[in-house]
């Protein structure tokens, strides 16, 4: 029998465009249970930037628990609702933007055997979407998820589903290691498009890059809720200004492991990207996409696999909760090395200044990516 579930999502700005944010839930529709609730902070943002990230969201949750499912989307947006039921045109870009996203994972429902249909619906039925957006406005994530092989069989001697804690989180029964992947926050060789690795000028943070590891710190601490945790940073200064931000918002003491370092560049650090494309093309084009090619005194791309997926197993073996500071490049090693992606795929990867990247592994060698690029 096909499952059915409902999403009730919402979003909101205290001004417009204000401080805003976005809540949803996912409940059973046949026995009303609540089976997950989403909420997140999306700084300053319209009111229908916001509604629209809320509905991402719900449908996000929905597909995580059921690809094959019928989904009511339930929404007090009219705008909403009136869009992605076709009937309005989008003229706004970042609308159009968000609506495109929100129909490609309707069409993942379709093919995956499942189907999407939106109501709109009174705010005053919209009341628990609404909170969780508050909430989100006030400055906190909510990431919930509940439920899990109770909800069909019963373990003997366990308490019932319905009797059972919720759990926030990361949620799923047992206890895996959980790692969290922070890359560090922007310095101006980042915005300036210039290679910094490993045996370069190491430059340090700059303001906005600071204030994105004083951020970075507040979403870590929201998501690992008080549980402990250990901090491992690189040993370039950028990496290590971010794990000490992080660090102090869990209350630990960062340690630093080099081989989390970004992959060497050799003499084109510090160079900016468009100089190496205009005048070393086909050296550039290695670098993309030749495993073994090694810029003038660098590292290759293997050279990197080599050391950063050992100090990733070594994070894994230490089990609990980690904090893992470092740079785009290691960050999507390992990532590839966890979904098998080629090296030429691997590229489409995003990883922003800042951004949180969540992993969960399980005593049965099972891994979970809970999601990426959050910023």
């Amino acid at each position: 029998m096909t499952r059915r579930l409902t999403v009730e999502a919402d979003g909101g700005s205290r001004g417009n465009p204000g401080v805003a944010g976005y809540g949803a839930l996912v409940r059973d529709t046949d026995t009303g249970a609540l089976l997950a609730e989403r909420a997140e902070p999306l700084g300053k943002q319209s009111n229908n930037v916001a509604e629209y990230q809320g509905l991402i969201a719900g449908l996000k949750a929905a597909f995580a628990i059921d690809p094959g499912a019928e989904v009511h989307v339930r929404l007090d947006s009219k705008l909403v609702v009136e869009q992605m039921s076709g009937r309005w045109k989008i003229k706004h870009e970042d609308m159009r933007r968000l609506a495109l996203q929100a129909r490609d994972l309707v069409a993942e429902f379709t093919s995956a055997g499942g189907s999407v249909r939106f109501e709109w619906i009174p705010r005053a039925e919209n009341k628990d979407a609404d909170a969780l957006s508050n909430v989100a406005m006030d400055g906190d994530t909510v990431d919930r998820t509940f439920g899990g092989p109770s909800e069909v069989d019963e373990v003997p001697g366990q308490p019932a589903a319905d009797d059972q804690p919720r759990r926030t989180g990361f949620d799923r029964r047992g206890t895996p290691t959980r790692v969290v992947l922070v890359r560090h926050g922007i310095t101006d060789f980042t915005a300036q498009g210039r290679l910094d690795g490993r045996g370069g000028p190491d430059p340090r943070l700059n303001a906005t890059g600071r204030a994105q590891a004083v951020a970075a710190g507040r979403a870590v601490a929201s998501l690992v809720q008080g549980h402990p945790a250990r901090v491992v940073t690189s040993s370039l200064s950028r990496a290590m200004e971010t794990g000490a931000a992080v660090a102090a918002a869990l209350g630990v003491a960062p340690v630093v492991d080099a081989e989390w370092d970004e992959q060497s560049f050799g003499t084109w650090d510090g160079r900016s990207i468009e100089e190496l494309i205009g005048g070393e093309r086909d050296a550039m084009r290695a670098l993309r996409d030749d495993t073994t090619y090694r810029p003038p005194g660098g590292e290759s791309h293997d050279d990197l696999v080599a050391r950063v997926v050992p100090a990733w197993e070594r994070v894994v073996a230490s089990g609990g909760t980690s904090v893992v500071v470092c740079h785009r490049k290691p960050i999507l090693v390992v990532l590839a090395h966890l979904l098998a992606l080629p090296h030429d795929k691997a590229w489409r990867l995003a990883a922003a200044p800042g951004s949180l990247t969540a992993v969960e592994v399980w005593d049965d060698g099972e891994v979970s990516v809970a999601f990426t690029n959050r910023t």
